[in-house]
């Protein structure tokens, strides 16, 4: 992976992001709320928020918040709206903690990065013996998939959309996902 080219391109997307407009922020907000009923007290890592809106929620409670994100704007962005967060401007392959943590968070993280069983990988190194770990991941079975191959938008439901490419999406998930975790042998629950 050339680090240069990953940073360029995450500071490309955060220039032209939709996430935080239309639905995708009610989702958004939908999926933490769904985390916040079974995090664990303690410390927080939270990689990729980009615009921060899981993180407005996700922060509730947790005095130890720490995010990671690589789009330099959003970085700014979540320095100056969440003062009383560590924010780290990183790719997560260059993330170095010196401490575990009792929750990561990966709010739709793993659809965009080279490899995310490595990525996976790297969270288990960072988790807290009793910590988790929350994903959410596009899902090529969700029903607008199913409506755009009806109407002939795209051809198969794991077929790249206009926002998933805008987005620099490498791939779309099914119900294989959990596939990801049995490689690190971790525990997982799917909700």
């Amino acid at each position: 992976m050339n680090m240069k080219d990953e940073k360029d391109a995450l500071n490309s997307i955060a220039k032209t992001s939709i996430y935080a407009k239309g639905i995708a922020v009610k989702e958004i907000i939908y999926s933490t709320k769904i985390f916040q009923r079974y995090m664990n007290a303690g410390g927080v890592l939270e990689l990729g928020p980009a615009e921060g809106i899981g993180t407005e929620f996700l922060k509730e409670g947790h005095q130890d918040y720490t995010v990671v994100e690589g789009a330099e704007e959003f970085a700014q962005m979540l320095k100056k709206n969440f003062p009383d967060i560590n924010v780290v401007n990183a790719l997560f392959e260059e993330f170095n903690p010196d401490r575990k943590y009792d929750n990561i968070i990966l709010g739709h993280v793993l659809e965009h990065v080279e490899n995310p069983v490595n990525i996976l990988k790297l969270c288990s190194e960072w988790l807290s013996d009793d910590g988790k770990i929350f994903c959410v991941v596009p899902n090529s079975h969700s029903l607008h998939r199913q409506a755009a191959v009806k109407m002939g938008l795209i051809k198969t439901e794991s077929q790249f959309s206009d926002k998933d490419m805008r987005h620099g999406h490498r791939r779309v998930y099914d119900s294989n996902f959990p596939q990801c975790f049995d490689v690190l042998n971790l525990e997982k629950s799917i909700f």
